[in-house]
């Protein structure tokens, strides 16, 4: 049996994993990991069997829109 079960959870547990691998990369493969572990999160309230407003705790980054080639 494993000895971490008794210590702390499976995610916590593949937190420590995962932190253990993106650290063990070169720098530019753990820049790319860091892009790819950034998740977003938002959540929403029921009530009455009705879903809410969704909120994100963490606003994702919007990008700025393509310009046009100036050719066009």
């Amino acid at each position: 049996m494993s000895t971490w079960r008794g210590t702390f959870t499976f995610n916590k547990y593949s937190q420590i994993c995962a932190r253990a691998l993106r650290q063990s990369l070169t720098e530019t493969e753990r820049v790319a990991a860091e892009k790819h572990g950034s998740t977003i999160l938002r959540y929403q309230e029921w009530k009455d069997g009705q879903g809410g407003q969704q909120v994100f705790l963490n606003p994702p980054v919007e990008k700025d829109a393509p310009t046009k080639s100036k050719a066009v």
